[in-house]
């Protein structure tokens, strides 16, 4: 019997309501998840409407096509395929692109994608189980040294290098290849403990993000969303990690400024190029009510840029 695993869809009306939703428009869902924002976009789309929706998940992909939706097109792909498959879908702009990134919560309550320490199981932590390395086989090959820069650079992991060597010495009885041995051997490497936080935390966010390269994929999409967008079309995009954060807010703040120029160029500033985005209003963060009724909702944070009619 299939255990049936709810997600709740974080800032769900605030980030349809930030795409602005045109009944005619073509929009991005470029992480379907289990459809909670596709289901509300689609809802304020005309008959003549159209929402393309990724996911790297086959899981989601099969949750999707329950729905039935003439006007959803569902591709199982990362969204870092999207300048791709919207010119291979015939393409050329679209209205709005929404990014709700990280990893969903069936993702982590399913015990068999082995992403979460709260389940001893298969040490897999792929969001696309039918392709690539798994953890447990990475960890079986990568040095000391690799273990040690994933787990500081993505999980920001002070005793990273203590974890690696630890990592590294328990192979001698064979692979780490479930989720509480991987817990285990965190835990007796970590020295001190962050309150309300179990050790193994970061390494295991750390192990993830770097199996489903996470933080490239997001690099990737970001230029290709500003590419595709229409004039006015909306870039919405919904973090969690400060990692993540800081990638989005970066490039959205570059993209709404002009180039920067060599000093002393006689360039005057009327001349300069104008900027491919603006960005629309504040960071917003779920409320109180949202955070007590969703606790995983708590790191989230939204960002909304609107594209200029600037040339590309």
């Amino acid at each position: 019997m299939n255990t049936v695993h709810h997600h709740v869809t974080v800032l769900l009306d605030e980030a349809v309501d930030a795409l602005a939703i045109r009944g005619d428009g073509i929009y991005v869902d470029g992480t379907f998840g289990r459809g909670g924002h596709s289901r509300a976009v689609l809802a304020r789309l005309g008959a003549a409407g159209r929402l393309i929706a990724f996911d790297r998940d086959p899981a989601a992909i099969e949750a999707g096509q329950a729905l039935g939706d003439p006007r959803l097109t569902l591709v199982h792909a990362p969204f870092s395929d999207l300048d791709e498959t919207l010119g291979r879908l015939g393409v050329a702009r679209v209205d709005g692109v929404l990014l709700d990134l990280g990893v969903s919560s069936p993702q982590l309550d399913d015990a068999a994608r082995g992403m979460s320490f709260r389940f001893d199981a298969p040490l897999d932590m792929r969001m696309d189980t039918s392709r690539g390395h798994t953890a447990a086989e990475w960890l079986a090959e990568a040095s000391v040294g690799q273990i040690t820069e994933v787990i500081r650079d993505y999980g920001e992991e002070r005793f990273a290098h203590a974890i690696a060597k630890a990592l590294a010495a328990a192979r001698t009885g064979g692979a780490v290849a479930t989720t509480g041995q991987l817990a285990a051997i965190v835990e007796k490497a970590v020295r001190t403990r962050e309150p309300g936080q179990h050790p193994a935390t970061r390494t295991f966010q750390a192990l993830r993000i770097f199996i489903n390269q996470e933080l490239e994929e997001l690099s990737r999409v970001l230029p290709a969303c500003v590419d595709r967008l229409g004039a006015g079309g909306r870039l919405v995009v919904i973090s969690f990690h400060s990692l993540e954060d800081r990638i989005v807010k970066r490039f959205m703040r570059d993209a709404s400024r002009p180039p920067v120029l060599p000093r002393r160029l006689p360039v005057r500033a009327a001349d300069l190029p104008a900027p491919r985005l603006k960005l629309v209003g504040r960071a917003l963060r779920p409320g109180e009510a949202e955070v007590a009724a969703n606790p995983r909702a708590r790191s989230a944070v939204m960002r909304v840029a609107e594209r200029t009619g600037a040339a590309p």
